[in-house]
């Protein structure tokens, strides 16, 4: 049996359809409308995936986590990003690096909800793009399509826990009037990040934004700030 067999039989025998499979759809809005429509899920706890993704992904080719990236089940998709995240930690070669990313970005499709990209853009694209040309990001950020542009959002976690702040907050003001509620968090996150290493850079992108900023995205942005001051941009009284 092929890795990629073994890893889909490995899920199916912690699926849990009747139970949590139904909680998911709705949790991930997969029905029609939402943004996860048509997505459809076996019902495997995240745990139970992050253990076999270790299990297997010293095993399991690049070729045939690409499949997994492929699949329409939601598990075997996330299950396929950990492998990824995996690889790319344990690249001995920049070589072996590259080709992680390369499937990543060929089957970038597929990274086509929230806790997709959130487990893996920051750790895969995050410290491939650190000292490289991060055009890529600004493409996505201006394709008009949800999940690049969270991808392009989230990824900046990795430069801002290197005290790289500019990608981040340019990205930011270019998403800053996303319509969408997950960009709205995800731009309010990554300033909240940034504050919590540098709070006069944070404050300063505030005061000149604030009163444009999506109510959601100032709240997430302003979430650890002293009370006074956190009251004081709610109020539009900084």
């Amino acid at each position: 049996m092929s890795a990629l067999q073994q890893i889909k039989t490995a899920l199916l025998s912690k699926a849990d359809q009747k139970k949590k499979a139904g909680e998911l759809e709705k949790f991930f809005q997969a029905y029609p409308g939402g943004y996860g429509e048509g997505d459809t899920f076996l019902g495997v706890r995240v745990p139970d995936q992050r253990a076999i993704a270790r299990q297997f992904f010293k095993e399991i080719s690049l070729e045939e986590t690409a499949r997994l990236l492929q699949e329409n089940i939601h598990e075997h998709r996330l299950t396929g990003v950990f492998i990824l995240v995996l690889k790319y930690e344990k690249a001995k070669s920049e070589e072996d690096k590259k080709a992680v990313v390369d499937t990543y970005l060929q089957n970038i499709a597929g990274i086509n909800n929230w806790d997709l990209v959130d487990s893996s853009s920051y750790k895969i694209l995050g410290p491939w793009l650190l000292d490289n040309d991060k055009s890529l990001l600004y493409e996505y950020a201006n394709s008009g399509l949800l999940w690049l542009q969270r991808i392009a959002m989230i990824t900046t976690m990795h430069f801002i826990r290197h005290k790289q702040y500019d990608d981040a907050l340019r990205l930011a003001e270019v998403l800053l009037q996303h319509p969408h509620d997950l960009m709205h968090k995800a731009v309010g996150w990554m300033l909240r990040e940034i504050g919590n290493r540098d709070y006069p850079t944070e404050y300063n992108f505030l005061l000149k934004h604030y009163h444009e900023m999506p109510r959601t995205a100032l709240r997430y942005a302003i979430e650890k700030f002293d009370e006074p001051v956190r009251q004081g941009f709610l109020k539009g009284k900084i």
